[in-house]
């Protein structure tokens, strides 16, 4: 079975589940768009013409290309509609991008819960019920 790709990079899978790549950020939602979508074409989209298919200023979809806007779900409805995939695609794109650089920033000191089996209710919360 091939290694699936993206962008022309390697994807490990866990379950047939995306992981987050380890040798490299993952592409932003915007790249993605620019290399796969709109470069895609013969001749290629111009930014302009996509701004206005989706109801965007140029500046607003040129700030998403370049990486300095994510993709809020309005967004995603919008590019899957352009593109058509999924809201899914585009909001799963934002999520590993945010995810893996959120993992290596320093995170603040966090005490996991202790595990000593299943919570046990109250007496209030059983009376609540």
């Amino acid at each position: 079975m091939d290694t699936p790709t993206l962008c022309g990079v390697k994807i490990t899978t866990r379950k047939g589940m995306a992981m987050l790549p380890t040798n490299r950020p993952p592409t932003h939602p915007g790249e993605m768009l620019l290399e796969e979508f709109l470069n895609a074409y013969d001749p290629p989209v111009t930014q302009t013409d996509a701004a206005r298919r989706l109801g965007w200023t140029r500046v607003r979809l040129n700030q998403l290309i370049l990486g300095h806007r994510g993709v809020t779900a309005e967004n995603a409805i919008a590019l899957a509609t352009l593109t058509g995939t999924s809201p899914e695609f585009w909001m799963n794109l934002q999520a590993q991008y945010d995810l893996w650089h959120a993992q290596r920033a320093r995170a603040p000191r966090v005490t996991p819960l202790a595990r000593r089996g299943a919570p046990t209710r109250t007496r209030e919360h059983a009376a609540a019920r």
